[in-house]
């Protein structure tokens, strides 16, 4: 199970391209793509609000499902335009196929910006499954989406590899009983993806293979 924005694509250039235009629609203030970076990695809904406390919007909850409309909007049309595979993605994940390992990618950005985004970059044909943050009930860090995509891989927990960059999917895999390896260049909240806990803390995908 791998994750993607952060793990397999910088995606970083995207959000702050979606974001900026978004509030530029809804006449707020812009906000920096290194502010933007903290709050990346919990899901749409959460980097939509937080983004809008962070600019001192009046009044969130109103003003939320026009923010989203214009974020889906503005998202879909650039999705992979300022997003970048990271180095030894793409080496890593034919490495791991060639083993005929089972792949899912799991990602907390919704269905319809990940299978697009995968596409666009060349990453679609490794993966025998693709789940969004609305693809289940709940999204990371709850451990229900790595306990659907085990089953929808045939596979048992303990013996699938959570792949990701963040503490969320660390403490996903952790409570589904998967063995978790996060990679070093990712988004983690701010916070140093060293001191979170996993198998081992990897600077490349192509190390997973060797």
């Amino acid at each position: 199970m791998v994750d993607l924005d952060g793990t397999m694509v910088n995606t970083l250039g995207d959000f702050a391209e979606a974001l900026n235009r978004m509030l530029a629609d809804l006449q707020l203030p812009g906000i920096a793509p290194q502010v933007i970076e903290n709050m990346v990695g919990k899901g749409s809904e959460h980097l939509i609000r937080s983004v809008l406390a962070h600019v001192q919007a009046p009044n969130i909850d109103a003003l939320y499902p026009r923010a989203w409309q214009r974020y889906e909007h503005h998202y879909l049309a650039i999705n992979g335009q300022f997003a970048d595979v990271y180095p030894g993605v793409a080496e890593g994940l034919q490495a791991l196929q060639s083993l005929g390992l089972r792949m899912a990618c799991l990602t907390n950005k919704p269905l319809s910006f990940a299978q697009p985004l995968l596409a666009a970059k060349g990453l679609d044909g490794f993966f025998d499954c693709v789940f969004g943050g609305d693809s289940f009930a709940r999204k990371k860090p709850d451990p229900l989406p790595l306990v659907e995509t085990c089953k929808a891989l045939g596979s048992e927990p303990a013996r699938t590899l959570m792949v990701g960059d963040s503490s969320n999917d660390a403490q996903a895999a952790h409570a589904a009983g998967c063995p978790v390896v996060l990679m070093t260049y990712g988004y983690n909240h701010g916070q140093p993806i060293t001191a979170v806990e996993a198998r081992a803390h990897l600077d490349s995908l192509v190390q997973l293979a060797v």
